[in-house]
């Protein structure tokens, strides 16, 4: 149970999220104020009239993502942070907990029903860091004092030197790990630890030289048996002043359940983007059989997209959605008459009024399916132009969304390369002149200067 003076500011931009995280704490009976902040400004206005004993954060809100909550700038006195993310990779988790997060937390983007355990994982954390700061007080009034408290707790409560040597291990690692205490103590802790993990408890023994620095890291560590078990361990250096030198105490605990659901959750999640991705192929298909005129367009645009977003330092995330967005950006299409689509020749003034209508069929078609939400930008905005020329809002310059806007110069530089029922393809050289005349007028002319070099490179 947790301390009934506990105030934890929950920073969530979502209300059906932050609701039911709300709740999930209600139905435990713990006696904990929550407060609710929507964006980082408001977060920063509540923390101004109330200091939070836990911050719980979603990454990315609308004013920023809450890792500014870490860093070099945070103090000793700062409370703890725990970061949540629909977008969990074991790279962010690494990030977070170096800039200084408590704990990161992934929650499924599909499902609300993990928000218990987003409160559980809150619970478990703020008792872990309230045991260290009991262990700490302990340590400072006597050495007895803390054997008492380390031998009655359930966690592991471990101390080690700098080189990871035990120097003393509670009761509690025969129960984790199968080991009497005087099996663990004279040994390194590296033999114990999985291979694949051996770097991340080098990186723990390293931070003891930092100073002050308590860092939690989960990984696996070899039981008695022959087994491999996961661990949560949150570490904290001291000098041990009877002794003269520095040591590390630890707190360990059996997260192997948690682990294995995670890891389930997250094969899920894998499972249901690749059926996402696989809807999205079928209709492309689908368009395809229909548009015969530019059969293979939607798949080498895509490619150059995706290549020019890396040159361009699009996130992967960000890629994901490129990707989704060429795919489907000209879905709008099955909007526009057979006798307009498939017409031989240029069309009239009066077809091309029709035609040009198939970016707002398309954000009328797929602005409805959630995961497909940042994916909408390539299909409703690419026909923009730099000059505000474009539909079907005639933006401006960077108002373009920049996914529309590197796009753009893809589509028409495949068009242009590509042989049509009408026109014969253009040759390279005049491709790229014509994108080197129109940048600055129909194309961002800083995109056009990136992509001329992987155009260079497919021609070869």
């Amino acid at each position: 149970m947790m301390d009934s003076t506990i105030q934890i500011l929950l920073i969530e931009d979502d209300p059906a999220h932050a609701e039911l995280i709300q709740r999930a704490f209600e139905d435990r009976g713990d006696e904990a104020r929550l407060i609710v902040a929507h964006t980082l400004h408001e977060a920063r206005d509540q923390m101004n009239s109330f200091t939070p004993s836990l911050i719980i954060a979603d990454w990315r809100l609308p004013d920023g993502e809450s890792s500014e909550l870490l860093g070099d700038n945070r103090n000793h006195s700062d409370p703890p942070v725990i970061i949540m993310t629909s977008y969990g990779s074991e790279r962010n988790a690494v990030d977070m907990i170096k800039s200084g997060a408590l704990d990161y937390i992934v929650k499924s983007s599909e499902s609300m029903t993990d928000m218990p355990h987003i409160a559980e994982r809150a619970i478990q954390q703020w008792e872990i860091i309230q045991e260290q700061k009991r262990m700490q007080t302990a340590l400072k009034e006597s050495e007895a004092q803390f054997r008492l408290l380390a031998e009655n707790s359930s966690d592991m409560i471990s101390r080690h030197d700098t080189n990871g040597v035990f120097l003393y291990a509670s009761p509690a690692c025969k129960t984790l790990l199968g080991y009497e205490p005087e099996e663990l103590i004279g040994a390194s802790v590296v033999p114990f630890v999985h291979p694949d993990n051996i770097k991340q408890l080098l990186n723990i023994l390293a931070s003891s030289k930092w100073g002050d620095v308590t860092v939690t890291v989960d990984y696996r560590a070899r039981h008695k048996n022959g087994k491999y078990i996961w661990l949560e361990t949150t570490t904290r250096p001291f000098f041990d002043e009877h002794n003269n030198r520095r040591e590390i105490q630890a707190s360990s605990r059996d997260i192997t359940e948690r682990k294995e659901s995670e890891d389930a959750l997250q094969r899920a999640h894998t499972d249901l983007q690749e059926a996402y991705d696989r809807t999205i192929e079928g209709w492309v298909l689908a368009l395809d059989l229909r548009d015969r005129e530019t059969e293979g367009h939607t798949q080498r645009v895509m490619q150059m997209a995706v290549k020019l977003a890396r040159k361009l330092g699009c996130t992967e995330e960000e890629i994901v959605n490129i990707r989704r967005g060429a795919l489907l950006h000209d879905m709008g299409k099955m909007g526009i008459p057979d006798e307009i689509l498939q017409k031989p020749g240029p069309l009239t003034d009066e077809e091309w009024a029709i035609m040009r209508r198939h970016t707002e069929y398309a954000f009328q078609m797929l602005s409805q399916i959630k995961y497909l939400k940042d994916a909408l930008t390539i299909p409703y905005y690419h026909h923009e132009r730099w000059d505000g020329s474009g539909y079907p809002h005639k933006l401006k310059g960077k108002d373009i969304p920049l996914h529309a806007r590197l796009f753009a110069v893809v589509d028409v530089w495949d068009a242009l390369s590509s042989d049509r029922p009408y026109r014969k393809r253009m040759p390279h050289h005049e491709v790229i002149d014509y994108l080197k005349n129109e940048a600055g007028r129909l194309f961002d002319p800083e995109i056009v200067e990136k992509f001329i070099p992987l155009a260079e490179e497919i021609e070869r």
